[in-house]
């Protein structure tokens, strides 16, 4: 459990860190999420979904 609040705490570390540095940057390309298909957008998190998983899956093993 505590690697799991580890890990949201760097999740939402790295989504600040963007949004201070590069807010203008990070506006346009939120509008441009309008323009994907919403299954285009379900598989690529479920691809990401699967690559995060199998990174976890090869550092605790």
């Amino acid at each position: 459990m505590k690697e799991l609040i580890i890990a949201f705490g760097l999740f939402l570390f790295i989504e600040g860190i963007l949004y201070a540095i590069f807010p203008s940057k990070m506006k346009s390309m939120l509008k441009k999420l309008e323009l994907i298909q919403a299954n285009q957008l379900r598989i690529g998190g479920l691809i990401f979904a699967i690559i995060g998983f199998v990174i976890i899956y090869y550092t605790k093993n």
